[in-house]
């Protein structure tokens, strides 16, 4: 699992700073999460291939958020796309991104499934044979959703040395792989677990957009691997993330230490703040585990 911050400041893009927008590499899929303005230089500069997105998940429709969207669905097409892209979102994000490729007649020529979210609990919106995506409901000043990415359960490895020893046909390691017993040509049953080995604990991430501090998300971020908080204020300047729906380092740190996460990354930063270290120093007074995004980092678990 690879996370690629594209964006990680709050507000307006600066020469050499930009809203949120995140690349998720989990199982195979590259997930886009969030799309602030300049997400798709971010994506060019990051060396990322714009063909392998094909799901967007948008936490809410303030513009440092989303405004980079309609430009990347345009891009898209000019570069001849035709595989489907699904995009997920709150309620009315349809109608603002259709608007505009209708306005600049640049409607796309592939499949542009929308999928507009509207629950105030927690929903499977995502699901395949490897992952699932869940929404977290945030408390923000509109409607808006972080979404926690799972993996799924693998496959048991192959022991192969077990399967050597007992000179089992290779035509049953598919089925052993799935977890099925093995009758020997003897009549004797060999039981799963004498061929196999455990696979690799299942990863999980969550991002938490925009949100007030809420430990109403503590449930459903419990345990998760790598934990993304916003943090635009310092608790020097609490107030001012109580009036506008926002979160401090050190209330992020708490989240974390309450939902027992491995890692939290904070981000969303004020630009009113010179040096981020202060973030990570005001988050550590309550949970060691911390990292700091910047434009362009990379995590992998």
């Amino acid at each position: 699992m690879k996370l690629q911050i594209l964006g990680c400041y709050s507000a307006t893009p600066r020469a050499f700073t930009n809203p949120t927008a995140q690349v998720l590499e989990i199982k195979g899929h590259l997930f886009l999460i969030d799309c602030g303005e300049g997400t798709q230089v971010q994506l060019r500069r990051q060396k990322i291939k714009f063909s392998r997105i094909k799901h967007i998940f948008i936490s809410h429709l303030h513009g440092d958020h989303f405004f980079g969207l309609p430009g990347l669905l345009s891009t898209f097409r000019l570069l001849g796309r035709e595989t489907e892209i699904h995009i997920y979102g709150p309620k009315g994000i349809k109608q603002a991104v259709t608007t505009m490729l209708k306005v600049g007649q640049a409607w796309t020529n592939y499949p542009l499934l929308f999928h507009e979210l509207s629950a105030v609990e927690s929903e499977l919106i995502m699901e395949d044979d490897k992952v699932e995506v869940h929404t977290i409901p945030l408390k923000h000043r509109v409607y808006t959703n972080g979404f926690l990415f799972k993996e799924k359960i693998g496959e048991r490895k192959l022991d192969i040395d077990a399967v050597l020893n007992l000179n089992i046909d290779t035509c049953y390691y598919r089925n052993i792989k799935k977890g099925k017993d093995v009758v020997l040509e003897s009549g004797e049953q060999i039981a799963n677990e004498r061929l196999t080995l455990d696979p690799p604990p299942p990863k999980s991430y969550a991002f938490c957009s925009d949100t007030a501090y809420s430990e109403q998300v503590i449930p459903l971020i419990e345990n998760v691997d790598l934990l993304y908080h916003e943090s635009t204020f310092l608790e020097q300047h609490h107030d001012m993330a109580l009036q506008t729906g926002h979160s401090t380092a050190k209330q992020a740190a708490t989240i974390a230490e309450k939902a027992k996460v491995d890692t939290l990354i904070l981000g969303h930063y004020s630009t009113r703040y010179k040096d981020l270290e202060l973030f990570r120093s005001e988050a550590q007074l309550v949970f060691d585990k911390v990292e700091l995004a910047e434009d362009g980092k990379e995590f992998v678990i």
